[in-house]
């Protein structure tokens, strides 16, 4: 069966003129072949794209499937392992011991209490954006400060810090800057952080890095765990907040679905998140041979896996490449990942998506695109999370 399988030359990045929430074309070609196609690495190795729903979530859920950074074989060099802590690089046990201190902190109940918390912060930002008056960036005034705001305040970093500390990850995660400029962030956030580790150590507050010193974490482990949460927490919700509000003011009947009713809020957040699919792709490594929807994976081939072709998937949602906030089977996407490495934060995302999302369409009733569409600045391909890079936006200020 193998040797009839569609190939992929090299993994395209660019999205359709036209149509910035849609996978790239050829992507969407690959799936229509069939949900695996035959794929070499930019460093040379021959791999495999993963463009299927059922086979993305089941090389997920498989352990045979590794997550190590050291294994992954996409080019005549070694792979160094991932710093302590960066659990989303490692498997069990290690994987294990990283993520369970954490489990208890990120918890249904927990996020729905500081729920109140993330109102208060989102209200802030809109107080700001209407006393400015329009236009506004809404990703400078609105996507990243609601989420920097949340996830700063859980891990205990200090309010003055802040600002410095968002604009060092938007350097080393917004695939902008030169190898020079990314490794000068991403240093400068590690020596943050463990001055930030040493200062919770010996002055604990109320926060969960405080918490996590009480573990058998050393201090080295607590940089990556926190270098972890603190970019996924801030990355991702933001680029949902700014590319959900584009989503949604293009498509003006599902906009009104969602202001004229309220109810609709928790399924409209679930539609996004499938539809947009900001986290694009993963890899894995087999460990073994292991047949998969009919082809041997050879062990040590590295697999790609395109999320955002998962979660188009007409085998799995009808009408896939239409934005329906009324969709029934929305809630089964894999935005959050599926398996061991499921998203840690979801629920907070979540909880910061329905209240953000919630407030701003009832504080700005005529909020609308402040450009054509097609000026809007899209984040470059080669950014680790997809959004937009800003989105102006107006409305009609009240006298």
């Amino acid at each position: 069966m193998s040797e009839s399988l569609h190939t992929v030359t090299t993994l395209p990045t660019t999205r359709q003129a036209g149509c910035p929430f849609d996978p790239p074309a050829e992507l969407l070609e690959a799936r229509g072949h069939g949900p695996i196609s035959r794929y070499t690495h930019p460093g040379g190795r021959p791999g495999w794209l993963i463009t299927g729903y059922d086979l993305v979530r089941s090389v997920l859920a498989d352990s045979r499937f590794s997550s190590r950074k050291e294994l992954l074989n996409v080019g005549d060099f070694e792979v160094p392992p991932a710093p302590p802590g960066e659990f989303l690089l490692m498997d069990d046990p290690q994987h294990r011991r990283y993520r369970k201190p954490l489990a208890g902190k990120f918890t249904v109940r927990r996020m729905r209490l500081l729920s109140m918390r993330i109102e208060q912060i989102t209200a802030d930002c809109l107080d700001a954006m209407e006393r400015t008056g329009p236009p506004a960036d809404l990703v400078t005034a609105f996507a990243k400060p609601i989420p920097t705001m949340v996830i700063c305040e859980l891990l205990g970093v200090p309010y003055e810090d802040r600002g410095s500390f968002q604009e060092q990850i938007d350097t080393f995660m917004g695939g902008e800057v030169s190898d020079e400029e990314l490794i000068a962030a991403y240093t400068a956030t590690q020596e943050y952080l463990a001055e930030l580790v040493a200062a919770k150590r010996a002055h604990p507050t109320d926060d969960v890095l405080s918490e996590l010193t009480d573990s058998d974490l050393n201090d080295e482990e607590l940089k990556g765990i926190s270098l972890i949460l603190l970019a996924a927490g801030f990355d991702t919700t933001a680029n949902m907040l700014s590319l959900g509000t584009f989503a949604l003011l293009r498509n003006p009947a599902q906009l009104a679905a969602l202001r004229a009713d309220p109810a609709l809020t928790d399924q409209a957040v679930e539609e996004l998140l499938r539809y947009l699919s900001v986290a694009k792709t993963f890899m894995r490594t087999a460990l073994e041979d292991i047949e998969l929807g009919g082809t041997t994976i050879e062990a040590g081939t590295t697999v790609v896996l395109s999320y955002h072709t998962a979660n188009r998937d007409p085998e799995r949602f009808t009408d896939p490449h239409v934005l329906d906030l009324r969709r029934q089977d929305a809630g089964g996407h894999l935005a959050f990942s599926h398996g061991i490495h499921q998203c840690l934060g979801q629920q907070l995302a979540r909880v910061e998506m329905r209240v953000a999302f919630r407030a701003l369409i009832d504080r700005f009733p005529t909020l609308r695109l402040a450009v054509p569409a097609e000026e809007v600045v899209l984040r470059p391909e080669t950014a680790d999370i997809y959004g937009v890079k800003s989105l102006p936006v107006t409305w009609d200020a009240t006298s």
